[in-house]
């Protein structure tokens, strides 16, 4: 009896953080494992990684994780994995394997164990297989993976588009997976970010025409901002540029690095003498190209407008051009920075999310797939659950019965005995790893909570100095406060404090006592002043007593 499970421990009901695992009998195939970034919730969280406990477990059992392409958002969590499981093989196409050791150089992971593959070369694993094929995306080397079992072909599509004009490294081959389809798919996992969009993704997602058209009527610099590794609009932007008299100043460690990579291994075909440097940055005709890193989005434009970034002090005459058109999480953080851009007196200009769209596919696109693939059960990912089911009503138009739709969310397990959808509550335990700047460490409940108490309500720090011998007060308490009252008009509550901190601190102290309980006072003065300070100015600081013998 053969047995297959299909779970997601990243990626359903949000956006990014996609990781979906494949477990075929004993073994164990990973597809993708990226990252997201943060909203505003979590305070000065950079980006979210799915929780790796379930694999650490299973580690024995895979056979490997699998990348579609170079994306964060479908590999930006790998250097975070490899320091938890470096003997981990993870398999990639040329160009996601670049940016991967790019990344694994940059976080300092030296040991790793990494494999080249090639779009349409089997891989062997025992009786299961796997077969990698490519589809057109922003991004070159985007594949489509099909993992061949006894019964039938698990097909996972990562990112795609259905677009005839996109050729060389982005194109896709149709032949091949309507073949695949010939040959029996017994589940196909679908993207669903652009499933409520009627019709094809292209030629949407084609915007030369209106880059051609911010750079005729823009005369000033032009501060062009980009998401990390999308080489399709980047050659987009340069073929432009290399119609008129403009320089590109490429800004960023990271994104100079890829498009080096890009050019020289030929994925990037620029005109050298189109790429200017530093002292290029203050003319008028030059047009500069900034990406954010493993940040929040618009995070080093955001330092350009606030007057923080080394190099780039925004003008009245200058014009942002935000270069992809905004999607579902981002919308209102660039909304707050159109505004501020426009209170500098600059223009913005940005693509239209309704006129303009990323490599993803719309339902026509997805119903091609289903049609090329055939597959028995259809299980929609990538997405929030909106898309989700929007991806499933797709599915239902073209023909999958609706028993044979699976809508899950992070850690359901879809379970399939014998080639058939059987019924299981089986849920795998997932979770969220936090990650603040270059720590690879959980930051965790507690510090968020800590980080939201002293950013609504402030921090009050009380200090007192003992004699070590006596125990007696000899300094203090003094109180200082941070971001809780304004102090010269809160003179009288500031000595209340002092008073009940000196009470606290003197109730627990007796003459020539051999040892003072430091934590019996801080949590006394923290209970005392907590409810005080609440009854008095309806706001609960962060307390903390410090206290010390001399």
């Amino acid at each position: 009896m053969s047995k297959i499970k299909i779970f997601s421990l990243g990626g359903l009901n949000e956006n990014g953080k996609n990781m979906y695992v494949v477990e075929v009998d004993k073994d164990i195939f990973v597809f993708d494992a990226g990252l997201k970034f943060d909203s505003d919730r979590n305070l000065g969280i950079d980006y979210i990684i799915p929780n790796f406990d379930y694999l650490i477990k299973n580690q024995k059992r895979i056979k490997g994780i699998f990348l579609s392409h170079g994306h964060e958002s479908n590999m930006g969590a790998i250097p975070d994995l490899l320091e938890l499981i470096p003997q981990l093989p993870v398999y990639a196409a040329r160009f996601t394997m670049e940016i991967l050791k790019n990344d694994l150089t940059e976080q300092q992971i030296k040991k790793y164990k990494l494999i080249e593959i090639k779009a349409h070369n089997k891989i062997n694993f025992g009786k299961n297989s796997i077969f990698p094929i490519s589809v057109s995306h922003s991004i070159p080397d985007a594949l489509c993976y099909v993992l061949y079992t006894k019964d039938g072909a698990i097909v996972y599509t990562g990112d795609f588009t259905i677009d005839a004009t996109m050729v060389g490294n982005y194109k896709m081959d149709i032949g091949k997976l309507a073949y695949v389809g010939k040959q029996g798919v017994l589940c196909l996992l679908s993207e669903s970010m652009y499933a409520e969009k009627k019709g094809h993704t292209s030629p949407n997602n084609r915007v030369s025409e209106f880059i051609r058209e911010v750079l005729n009527r823009n005369e000033n610099r032009i501060i062009a901002t980009i998401m990390p590794a999308h080489i399709y609009r980047i050659q987009e932007i340069f073929d432009e540029v290399c119609n008129t008299n403009r320089k590109i100043v490429i800004m960023g460690k990271t994104l100079q690095k890829i498009i080096t990579m890009a050019i020289k291994e030929g994925y990037l075909k620029i005109n050298p003498k189109k790429i200017g440097d530093l002292s290029n940055i203050h003319e008028k005709n030059v047009v500069i190209l900034i990406s954010d890193e493993k940040e929040k989005p618009f995070a080093n434009l955001e330092r350009i407008i606030k007057g923080y970034d080394k190099y780039i002090k925004l003008m009245e005459t200058d014009t942002i051009f935000i270069t992809e058109p905004s999607y579902a999480g981002i919308e209102k953080r660039m909304a707050l920075i159109m505004d501020e851009i426009a209170m500098l007196g600059a223009n913005a200009v940005s693509l239209s999310s309704k006129k303009h769209l990323l490599h993803h596919a719309s339902s026509e696109d997805l119903m091609m797939m289903i049609n090329l693939m055939n597959p028995k059960y259809y299980f929609p990912v990538k997405g929030e659950y909106r898309h989700q089911y929007a991806n499933a009503t797709v599915a239902e138009q073209a023909g999958i019965p609706k028993e044979n739709i699976i809508l899950k969310e992070n850690g359901d397990v879809a379970l399939f005995i014998n080639g058939q959808l059987s019924p299981t509550n089986e849920h795998i335990e997932v979770d969220e790893t936090l990650i603040d700047g270059k720590s690879q460490e959980d930051v965790g409940d507690l510090v968020l909570k800590d980080r939201e108490m002293l950013g609504s309500n402030g921090i009050v720090i009380i200090s007192s100095t003992l004699d070590k011998k006596t125990k007696q007060i000899v300094g203090g308490p003094e109180i200082l406060t941070r971001g809780f009252i304004y102090v010269k008009e809160s003179q009288d509550l500031l000595i209340e404090t002092k008073e009940l901190a000196r009470q606290v601190i003197e109730d627990n102290i007796t003459p020539n006592m051999p040892r003072v309980d430091y934590s019996k006072i801080k949590t006394e003065v923290r209970e005392v002043l907590g409810k005080f300070f609440y009854k008095e100015t309806e706001s609960k600081p962060m307390i903390i007593t410090v206290i010390q013998e001399v």
